[in-house]
């Protein structure tokens, strides 16, 4: 039972996240405004926060393996996100009002690394508590 839960609770997460981008990279492309330089900065700055927060997720599931350290969480998260994002964007190629596209790759691994110095400082600051 103890074993269910550990799944359940670290590894759940990032494939219910990985659901939710699907679900959004399935969704007709849309406009927020107007001003063509406001949509591209927001819906990249979401691509930003979108796999951050996935690295995060598999991050964590992956610290909670007893035998694996920090760079090499980090390592397997990274590889396993930027194949996940690699896979969006080929998945946005089949729908009709999206784009899939190399730039967006770049930006996703931008959020990633963002995540992992955060990760990193957080982890510095509890050391010295």
């Amino acid at each position: 039972m103890r074993k269910i839960i550990h799944l359940l609770y670290y590894w759940l997460p990032p494939f219910i996240w990985m659901g939710s981008i699907f679900f959004m990279s399935s969704q007709e492309s849309i406009k927020i405004t107007t001003n063509a330089v406001a949509d591209f900065v927001t819906f990249k700055t979401l691509h930003i926060i979108e796999y951050a927060f996935l690295f995060f997720l598999f991050y964590r599931a992956f610290q909670s393996i007893k035998d694996l350290q920090g760079i090499i969480c980090g390592v397997i998260a990274f590889f396993i996100t930027i194949g996940y994002s690699i896979s969006d964007e080929l998945h946005q190629l089949s729908i009709p009002t999206r784009q899939g596209r190399l730039r967006d790759v770049f930006i996703d691994i931008v959020g990633m690394f963002i995540m992992y110095v955060i990760i990193k400082k957080v982890r510095l600051i509890r050391k010295l508590l």
